[in-house]
């Protein structure tokens, strides 16, 4: 097993050597099962018996939580958040006494004897060869792997429980039948384009690669600018709340200022001062949503990316800016503020 992983290259090698398109190709999630309320699911929706493994590093991960929270999950579904380091072994888990911000930043609670996510994939199967990824939605009671899928994690999340939650939580309704397919449209350039679009950017190892990849990042960062200039809410496609699409996004912006700027060469411009209604967007999201500001932890989002990826950055320095990470919500950068006067 080894072995082959070797010769496929090491989990921190995101362009594998001698791969002469440059380009950051993302592997396909392996696990694919649902939590389904009905008669002999295999996974039913029963209080307490689910885990979710994620990063708090980790846009993908960072769905997930956004999601628990919204949809009011804390005593359904259960969370352990790794250390913010991934290296040669994958994403590892904090050690006890380490002193890791974040809440969630433990010691795997299910396993005693588990240092790191991976241990939780070789049970599965021995002999798994692919990437030890997050989220991982786990099943304490079969002992199973439900799903490393964020996308369909999310979605089940949304109504797999809703029979047993408060109407509160049971009415939060991230995927509205009116905009689902304004959502999935959305869903399928945002992700190619701006989800994945940081990381081909960031990851490409030739000139046109990198040249291709952030060209149309931009192109579609001006696409949704437009989209939300136009909206008549503060989300996306006017709708009254936040639904999917604004999840989706989110976690990509977040970090766009504090790392993509910089450590991915997304540099063309930034959020806070070139792109004025995805700003608002932004801090109106993280200011007055509790599941989008307190599931967002940026010291795990800027040691993680700057200490992990030593294919792009050698030395592991986290560079100090920009300050603040995210602004207030009433607040602008100055050459924004002068602007406007």
């Amino acid at each position: 097993m080894a072995k082959a992983q070797e010769q496929k290259g090491s989990i921190t090698d995101w362009v594998l050597p001698g791969d002469k398109s440059g380009e950051f190709k993302r592997q396909t999630s392996v696990f694919r099962n649902w939590i389904e309320n009905k008669p002999d699911a295999e996974f039913p929706p029963e209080k307490g018996r689910y885990h979710l493994y994620v990063s708090y590093a980790c846009p993908w991960a960072h769905r997930t939580i956004i999601v628990r929270a919204l949809k009011g999950l804390e005593e359904f579904v259960g969370v352990t958040s790794v250390h913010w380091h991934m290296g040669a072994k994958g994403w590892r888990f904090a050690e006890k006494g380490e002193e890791i911000s974040g809440e969630w930043t433990t010691p795997d609670p299910l396993h005693e004897d588990y240092t790191h996510i991976r241990d939780i994939y070789f049970e599965q199967n021995p002999d798994y060869t692919g990437r030890f990824t997050v989220p991982t939605l786990y099943d304490k009671k079969a002992k199973k792997i439900v799903s490393n899928e964020s996308s369909e994690i999310i979605r089940m999340f949304y109504t797999a429980f809703d029979e047993q939650l408060p109407e509160k939580f049971k009415s939060v309704d991230l995927l509205p039948a009116k905009l689902q397919k304004d959502i999935d449209e959305m869903n399928d350039w945002v992700y190619n384009d701006i989800n994945n679009g940081v990381y081909k950017s960031g990851f490409a190892t030739t000139e046109e690669a990198y040249t291709r990849a952030v060209t149309t990042l931009f192109t579609s960062l001006d696409r949704v600018e437009a989209h939300l200039s136009t909206s008549a809410t503060p989300y996306l496609l006017s709708s009254p709340a936040p639904t999917e699409a604004d999840v989706r996004l989110f976690t990509t912006i977040i970090r766009f200022d504090p790392v993509y700027v910089q450590h991915f060469k997304c540099n063309i411009r930034d959020i806070r001062s070139g792109y004025p209604a995805l700003h608002a967007w932004l801090k109106n999201l993280y200011w007055n949503h509790a599941a989008f500001k307190d599931t967002t932890n940026f010291e795990h989002i800027k040691r993680h990316y700057t200490r992990s990826h030593t294919q792009i950055n050698q030395y592991g320095i986290t560079p100090v800016g920009p300050v603040p990470d995210i602004l207030g919500e009433g607040e602008e950068v100055a050459a924004v503020k002068a602007a406007r006067k």
